[in-house]
């Protein structure tokens, strides 16, 4: 059977097959929509004997592109989440870029959209076990930039974005095994920008976001198609441009962005259930406009803008322990201090 066919309602949770189709090792996921599966009856799905760990010594996050007075970077810095420490050099993206959204399987790294002057349709990707320049991967649906983007294992999805003279609401996807072109997916609520996103191995959620000021989630079930519905309310009301989003396999947070100026609340949620978000901890400075990205352990947010006199840019990372709740610990940082340098990883809860 295919990996998504549904089995038998006799089909134990738990069972472990072998798929002579795909020639992997599956088990039998049962349950209730949202709560694991994406179906009433169950799915099976591909058992791993792989990991971040083998692959690349630990979770690897992976920080493309950005801005700052100097100008428009290509710069892609990366680190190893379960220690600390400066990021290092990975590559370059094909172009100078900011706004290009990230997300990733466990082997690429793939970035969407971006503005350099004038604004581009662009996918571009990294093997993120390796190091190197990026490579041209397919064209979005439309030209954007400061879109959002989650995944799970085998797809990307892209989420909104600002289009020339206007603000989008179109949701789109990409296989990230093969390349080619985006397809249409559904549509977000509203059209809206700038937001942010996490994923479990099932759902993805958008949260915040502008035009002009959002507080609302949105979830997406991201093996099927169709449009965005409403999971809760972010804790307060407010601009929440360029917030910093990620997660592990069950809870996600976000940074919050402006408030109309820089702050630093961390906000969290389940992400198999539907309800408000709740208060984590904080930054430790206030800012906007920085990357995230995760391991099953660690959040990590990097870089940004503060509106402070002097060194409004951060080049700070730093970093949490998703399954608690406190404030950030310093955890290095990037090669170059810029805004809009989003990010990816290899160990993101999308991964299951």
């Amino acid at each position: 059977m295919p990996i998504n066919e549904n089995a038998p309602l006799s089909v134990t949770p738990g069972a472990i097959r072998f798929n002579t189709d795909s020639m992997k090792l599956e088990y039998y996921r049962g349950g209730p929509v949202g709560f694991g599966t994406t179906t009433t009856t169950g799915e099976w799905v591909n058992l791993t004997t792989d990991s971040p760990d083998i692959q690349t010594g630990g979770a690897r996050g992976v920080f493309a592109g950005g801005y700052s007075p100097s100008g428009y970077f290509n710069t892609i810095d990366y680190i190893t989440i379960s220690t600390t420490g400066n990021a290092l050099d990975f590559g370059d993206t094909l172009f100078a870029v900011v706004g290009n959204s990230g997300s990733a399987s466990a082997t690429r790294g793939v970035w969407s959209g971006a503005y350099l002057g004038v604004y581009y349709n662009t996918i571009q990707y990294v093997t993120i076990a390796s190091t190197g320049n990026a490579l041209d991967f397919g064209d979005l649906t439309n030209s954007i930039f400061n879109c959002n983007s989650l995944a799970s294992s085998t797809r990307s999805v892209t989420l909104g974005g600002f289009a020339p003279g206007s603000v989008t609401n179109v949701i789109q996807y990409i296989t990230i095994a093969s390349t080619g072109d985006a397809r249409d997916f559904g549509d977000l609520s509203t059209p809206k920008g700038s937001g942010s996103t996490c994923s479990s191995s099932t759902r993805g959620i958008y949260a915040g976001g502008v035009s002009p000021t959002f507080n609302v989630m949105e979830f997406i079930t991201i093996s099927s198609l169709g449009n965005s519905a409403y999971f809760g309310d972010l804790t307060t009301v407010s601009s929440t441009s360029g917030e910093g989003g990620c997660s592990n396999s069950t809870r996600g947070l976000f940074a919050k962005g402006v408030t109309p100026s820089a702050s630093n609340p961390i906000n969290f949620i389940t992400i198999a259930t539907l309800g408000n978000a709740q208060d984590f901890g904080d930054l430790t400075n206030a800012k906007n406009q920085h990357g995230a990205c995760a391991s099953s352990t660690r959040g990590v947010f990097g870089g940004g803008y503060n509106g402070s006199p002097g060194s409004p840019f951060s080049n700070i990372v730093e970093y949490v322990t998703i399954s608690t709740i406190g404030n950030a610990i310093d955890f290095g940082d990037l090669t170059v201090a810029r805004r809009r340098a989003y990010a990816c990883s290899n160990g993101h809860g999308g991964l299951g």
